[in-house]
């Protein structure tokens, strides 16, 4: 796997998982969905944040 595609699986993880972390949270930034105020979806978010933030850590020390 190249830099490049490290850095967006990393940047992408990160971001879906802040997603499901607030609507985990029922933070309403978007329409009601099944995963509002779901608690299994804040720590399927904090496992995203944090599979993500591993990956661009590990990417950026590779290099």
């Amino acid at each position: 796997m190249t830099g490049g595609t490290r850095t967006a699986l990393g940047v992408v993880l990160l971001l879906i998982g802040v997603v499901w972390v607030l609507q985990g949270f029922d933070v309403s930034f978007a329409p009601r969905s099944f995963m509002t105020g779901q608690a299994q979806w804040v720590v399927w978010g904090a496992l995203a944040v944090v599979a993500g933030s591993m990956i661009l850590w590990w990417d950026r020390r590779s290099r």
